[in-house]
């Protein structure tokens, strides 16, 4: 994995399109699969798309003056990222209070509890 950039909120509702699509997409295809969920103009998904290129978050190609643009970093690489980055600066680097106050917070169903404990039992290994 190489340098992952910081994306902010926003920036991850329009990465989200482009990692459901199996295909480049232009500024409007994006502006229409987030219009049911946003209350964003056309300009402010097109301002997003130009800060994530420049972020080297997503690349384009050109053909007959229209952009397609597509991702050059992976979702899974960006969640490794950003989960690294919050319990850097929540926990202090520390997983297990993390974990801690996950399960203390949260209702898990005897599968979702079967499943943390055969990772944890990977762990050991």
């Amino acid at each position: 994995m190489g340098i992952i950039p910081k994306i902010s909120e926003a920036e991850w509702e329009v990465m989200r399109v482009f990692w459901s699509k199996p295909h480049p997409c232009t500024a409007n295809e994006v502006y229409a699969s987030l219009e049911r969920t946003t209350d964003w103009k056309p300009n402010t998904v097109k301002t997003l798309i130009t800060r994530l290129v420049k972020k080297e978050a997503l690349g384009f190609k050109e053909n007959r003056r229209v952009y397609y643009y597509y991702p050059l970093v992976s979702e899974d690489d960006c969640v490794r990222a950003e989960t690294q980055s919050f319990v850097n600066r929540v926990f202090g680097g520390a997983a297990q209070p993390l974990l801690v106050t996950f399960l203390q917070e949260e209702k898990l169903s005897r599968s979702e509890i079967d499943a943390l404990k055969q990772i944890l039992e990977g762990k050991e290994e």
